[in-house]
């Protein structure tokens, strides 16, 4: 067996074990409009750690960071800190000229309440970071099955379609989409994926945030 296959089939069981001996820690939000076709929600500020990962396709890039965040959570960090699983793993798209307009992306994982004052430091070779998450809204439309390359773009037209109608057609701001996954690979029916965009919406509480540099 090949070790990518080994390491693959490691890092899901645990997961899988993960998901199942306990409810998954996600970032608080409220809902401050909804419609049939999209919601916008607000979330508080949030210590996140996030993997750039530069590369075309989505799907090898949220592997990519992914991967090197799980080596994190399980404990290769400077205090070897075992890290519980949270959701959703989110991968979003640095602006460009790729798909989704995309140069490359960063995968983020939401860490939990135990580590948000204190993260733990991970190993340099990991190329990690923690990320703040600041107070904003997001624009977000949910989708099932696979999040795969072809499909997330479709989603992002989608939900620009549907912002485009809205009254906050001239929201967006110049982030780069997200997508956020909420099951592990070996789920094949009812899986939950998002589309989020940020959007600066005064009226709504949402303030602008700064694109993410890396």
């Amino acid at each position: 067996m090949k070790k990518g296959v080994t390491v693959l089939s490691i890092a899901v069981n645990a997961i899988c074990l993960a998901m199942v001996s306990s409810a998954p820690e996600s970032p608080q939000y409220s809902v401050v409009h909804s419609q049939s076709d999209f919601e916008i929600r607000l979330y508080g500020t949030s210590l996140w750690m996030s993997a750039p990962a530069l590369d075309i396709s989505f799907e090898k890039a949220t592997w990519d960071g992914f991967h090197r965040l799980f080596q994190f959570t399980e404990g290769a960090n400077l205090n070897f800190s075992r890290i519980p699983m949270t959701l959703p793993v989110l991968t979003t798209t640095v602006p460009g000229a790729g798909p989704l307009q995309s140069q490359g992306y960063y995968v983020s994982l939401y860490l939990p309440v135990k580590f948000q004052g204190n993260p733990p430091v991970p190993l340099p070779e990991l190329n990690i970071r923690p990320y703040q998450f600041t107070t904003h809204c997001v624009a977000v439309r949910k989708f099932s099955g696979f999040a795969n390359d072809e499909r997330i773009v479709k989603e992002a037209e989608k939900l620009t379609t549907s912002l485009s109608n809205s009254p906050w057609a001239q929201s967006k701001t110049r982030r780069g989409y997200s997508i956020a996954q909420y099951n592990t690979p070996i789920r094949i029916v009812k899986r939950k994926n998002e589309v989020w965009v940020d959007i600066d919406a005064p009226q709504l509480g949402c303030q602008s945030v700064a694109v993410a540099a890396y």
